[in-house]
């Protein structure tokens, strides 16, 4: 009777192992300060009224929105994946790093793939090719969107993050 309920429940316990493991490898430094069945929001609470600019747009003309507040929705094609302190959004070909005002809030490591909402300002900024080293060593693999030279960045106050992928 032992060895057949040990049989019964190993299988169990590796399995929810397995899922603690899963879990535990997603870093989240910061709760969301809205929360809906459909999305969660990091920062601030998201300002609907923030004109809409597409992130293709920002890419190739960002000097024309630097210090400009901007409402973007992207892809997450990259997370920090040492804190969630900054990520990649992507549409089409265009790319723009996204970090997070004042460095307030983080949102998790694992919403690569996910559409997001943000709002936040354009910057101009030079990284250094130290820089570009660090943020490829945080996103874990290389990617066009972190070389040394000038860029548009976006600095978000705010962050709405689907709770389903998509």
């Amino acid at each position: 009777m032992l060895k057949r309920s040990i049989g019964c429940v190993l299988p169990l316990l590796v399995a929810s192992t397995l899922v603690s493991a899963d879990e535990s490898s997603v870093i989240r430094l910061s709760e969301p300060v809205e929360q809906t069945a459909e999305a969660e929001t990091f920062g601030a609470p998201l300002d609907m009224s923030v004109p809409q600019v597409r992130l293709e747009e920002i890419a190739s003309d960002g000097a024309t929105y630097v210090g400009t507040p901007v409402r973007v929705a992207a892809r997450v094609s990259q997370v920090c994946q040492k804190k969630g302190c900054f990520f990649i959004a992507r549409e089409g070909d265009a790319f723009v790093r996204v970090s997070f005002k004042d460095y307030g809030f983080f949102v998790p490591t694992d919403i690569s793939g996910k559409r997001v909402t943000l709002v936040g300002e354009v910057v101009a900024k030079d990284v250094s090719p130290e820089e570009a080293e660090h943020f490829v060593e945080d996103l874990g693999a290389a990617t066009a969107a972190v070389q040394p030279g000038k860029t548009y960045e976006i600095v978000a106050t705010s962050v709405r993050v689907p709770v389903e992928s998509g």
